[in-house]
């Protein structure tokens, strides 16, 4: 009998869940009798000899983009109110809240895939169930239960364009506030330009980056860093994060060259 990889680290007790198991697969963790397998479709007998490799202690790998972000662009949540797009199991909530900010808002359009011991904490308010592109202060404050306005917005989302989500963005967080985006280049590009999930293009990962952060221009939001992340995406794909703010003083035109150095385009 032979079962899906991703029921059978579920089933063993390996991983928390079918979700997190397939994250897990598709981080390249996983060995079946000592291979490494990155399929979480893969057929497994019942015997076969299923390895999770030691990670650290966050509930996600996306943790260290947000890590790698803070850091590149000098930025202290401490004190903070937050709100995490796209929250998923919390590696970016978790992040935010050992760095000392004081509330952080996880939403997510999805339910059940925040980490129980992320979810526990209180200081940390989940939404499920919650579209991020239609949210307006009053929405977020009516389902979070916060008033505070959020100082920092961190994203890391999925099957969306950040061209989308940006005017919301922009309507919820402070004036004075920062946002850190994740910039994901296949859900960024036409569907001519992604090929079995994966964007080999160098140009089109510019492209998609620059794309963003002139949308974010257009209303109103300047750049002020651009990083490539240090953890590849799912099927391997490249990704960016991007740091915005209000005002004008951030220029894209000011960021071609390094967007187009870290995409590796020229």
């Amino acid at each position: 009998m032979t079962m899906r990889l991703d029921a059978a680290l579920a089933a063993s007790g390996l991983a928390r869940s079918r979700t997190q198991a397939a994250t897990l697969i598709a981080s390249g963790l996983v060995s079946v009798d000592g291979v490494t397998v990155v399929k979480a479709s893969t057929r497994v007998t019942e015997d076969a000899a299923l390895e999770v490799a030691a990670s650290d202690h966050y509930v996600s790998r996306a943790a260290h983009k947000l890590i790698a972000a803070l850091d590149a662009f000098t930025l202290d949540p401490r004190g903070l109110t937050a709100l995490d797009l796209g929250a998923s199991t919390g590696g970016f909530t978790q992040v935010l809240r050992e760095r000392g900010a004081s509330r952080v808002i996880a939403a997510d359009v999805g339910h059940d895939q925040m980490d129980p011991k992320i979810s526990a904490d209180p200081g940390v308010s989940v939404v499920e169930g919650f579209n991020v592109r239609y949210m307006t202060p009053a929405s977020l404050a009516g389902i979070s239960g916060i008033a505070d306005v959020p100082d920092l917005v961190t994203a890391d989302l999925s099957f969306i364009s950040l061209t989308h989500v940006l005017a919301a963005v922009k309507e919820v967080m402070s004036p004075e506030g920062d946002a850190i985006l994740l910039v994901k280049p296949q859900f960024e590009a036409g569907r001519t330009a992604v090929k079995g999930g994966l964007v080999t293009a160098p140009a089109v990962r510019a492209d998609a980056v620059t794309t963003v952060l002139w949308a974010a221009w257009d209303i109103g939001l300047s750049t002020h860093g651009v990083i490539a992340s240090p953890i590849v995406g799912t099927h391997g794909n490249r990704e960016f994060v991007v740091h915005l703010r209000n005002g004008s003083d951030g220029n894209p035109t000011e960021w071609i060259r390094t967007v187009t150095e870290l995409t590796g385009s020229r």
